[in-house]
């Protein structure tokens, strides 16, 4: 093994621990982050309380008055 096959035995195991350092600390943060209570911005609670607040309007409307149909009896015809 010449000096060729000497260093890419050592970048290879340095490249490899570089990555199994990385997905160590990756998955660290992920256990930390799923710990943690969702954060939501301010324009986001805004919007969401408008869409609950017409959500709530829109559950309390009842409609135009019906109109009679075409067809029934009126008393102007």
């Amino acid at each position: 093994m010449g000096w060729y096959g000497i260093f890419m035995l050592i970048g290879g195991i340095a490249v490899g621990g570089g990555w199994l350092g990385y997905w160590l600390y990756n998955r660290k943060l992920d256990r930390e982050e799923v710990q943690q209570p969702k954060q939501y911005s301010e324009q986001r609670k805004k919007t969401s309380s408008e869409v609950s607040d017409w959500a709530k309007k829109m559950a309390e409307f009842k409609g135009p008055p019906k109109r009679p149909a075409n067809n029934e009896n009126t008393p102007n015809s």
